[in-house]
């Protein structure tokens, strides 16, 4: 919405939220950390904060004047009764639905902008008819942005999605990116078709990473490179190269969370071959990060217990702070419970969200068995390995002459990314690994 209000200086846009803090934040700008780190986002807000773009906790209020409401609320995944652990949970957007239904007046156009199951736009569509206001229309408009990329992406995105049912909704909707977005990648469909379009973009492009990572570990096995792989079925135009990038896997709040939606929706329309693929992407995505602890532990003969681990790197992608389902969860918790005791470093995760995701360890044999570090210096003294999970650009001007003396020897390095020179630490006596290379780097 800060993309929007900067192109639109003739729109008045009001963010409204519930929790104060968060919008304390965002209103003391250079004052308190934005609740969302993201490359390029405090440049627009100071442009268009306090003239077309405000924030506010008075959610009442921000409906009842607006002509238009952009629902941007969580949808996680349900943790019980029927589909748990793979349906969407829209405890949420239902709530948010009825508030509209409360407090809009005249004709409202609401939009969805959470990820959301197929038809979902139907249901909200009911609960808005028994509202206050003259008329509601439903339209359906998904985020196609990547964190870390954010703000580009919406500067100049591939295209924009508006489905809905009324037409002149849709030109309301389509004429405001128009100020901005070319006219060819503004495509419009039916409601239905725009939902199902976001939760198959993310399954394509998650399949692609656990298709590539498939790959980089029998490269591992056969001596060929993945990297080389990648670049020569990457020239195929049919293919392209991008999302071909071997790691540890995908995370983020949206990849797993859409794919096992679209599961769900597969088995309840009696589609269970479907099903069974895209739950395959899932598990084919904790696999590599299983895949990737084991080799660590391999390298140190079948034990970590004394082992002092370095990992660097928990977001679940650089140029961003958040760490829901990052690859690196599921790979520091097996390495802890193999007896290995971790420091941690990121430039922008935060400490209490890391402790969240890795609070509830089974087996462990420490309860001091990690601690996060904010300064990367701190990260590597007297480490046994350097486990890189993240693809920092900090990270690949390490100065490994430096490093391998605060190292115990025998000293490793994994990189799971490719981001690091790993000859310059081969160079001072580091053993190294780098995912998808077989035989020599």
């Amino acid at each position: 919405m800060a993309v929007m209000a900067d192109h639109c200086p003739g729109l008045d846009i009001t963010v409204v939220d519930l929790n104060q803090q968060r919008i304390d934040a965002w209103n003391n700008l250079g004052q308190l950390e934005l609740p969302i780190y993201e490359p390029g986002l405090e440049e627009v807000l100071t442009r268009v904060r306090g003239t077309n773009r405000h924030f506010s906790t008075d959610v009442a209020d921000g409906i009842a004047t607006a002509d238009m409401v952009f629902l941007s609320v969580n949808t996680p995944t349900k943790t019980y009764g029927h589909g748990a652990g793979q349906a969407a949970n829209l405890t949420h957007i239902e709530a948010a639905a009825r508030q509209i239904a409360t407090h809009a007046k005249g004709n409202t156009i609401v939009v969805e902008r959470s990820t959301l199951p197929v038809r979902t736009a139907e249901a909200l569509q009911a609960i808005l008819a028994k509202g206050n206001g003259d008329h509601f229309d439903v339209l359906s408009n998904p985020e196609f942005m990547a964190e870390g990329t954010a703000i580009d992406d919406l500067q100049n995105p591939d295209r924009v999605l508006v489905g809905g049912q009324c037409s002149s909704a849709i030109e309301v909707l389509a004429s405001i990116y128009g100020l901005w977005v070319s006219p060819d990648r503004i495509i419009r469909t039916n409601v239905w078709s725009a939902e199902l379009s976001k939760l198959t973009a993310n399954a394509f492009l998650a399949q692609r990473v656990s298709s590539i990572n498939t790959i980089a570990a029998l490269c591992e096995k056969t001596g060929a490179k993945v990297h080389e792989v990648r670049q020569a079925i990457g020239s195929d135009h049919r293919i392209g190269i991008n999302f071909l990038q071997p790691g540890p896997g995908f995370g983020g709040s949206c990849f797993k969370k859409d794919i096992l939606n679209l599961v769900y929706i597969a088995e309840h329309f009696g589609l269970q071959p479907v099903a069974n693929y895209w739950r395959s992407v899932v598990e084919l995505n904790e696999w590599n990060q299983h895949r990737i602890a084991q080799i660590i532990n391999q390298k140190f003969f079948g034990t970590l217990r004394t082992k002092q681990i370095a990992v660097l790197g928990f977001a679940f992608k650089s140029d961003t702070n958040d760490v829901r389902e990052s690859p690196a969860i599921a790979i520091c918790k097996e390495l802890i419970q193999e007896g290995a005791t971790l420091a941690i470093h990121d430039p922008r995760a935060d400490e209490s969200d890391i402790n969240s995701v890795l609070s509830n360890i089974d087996h462990i044999h420490d309860s001091n068995c990690y601690k996060f570090h904010r300064q990367l210096s701190n990260t590597l003294d007297g480490v046994d390995a350097v486990v890189i999970l993240t693809d920092w650009n900090e990270y690949r001007k390490l100065d490994w002459s430096t490093i391998a003396g605060q190292m115990n020897r025998p000293g490793w390095v994994f990189d799971t990314r490719g981001v690091v020179d790993l000859q310059d630490a081969a160079a001072h006596g580091l053993q190294t690994w780098l995912i998808g290379c077989g035989g020599h780097l």
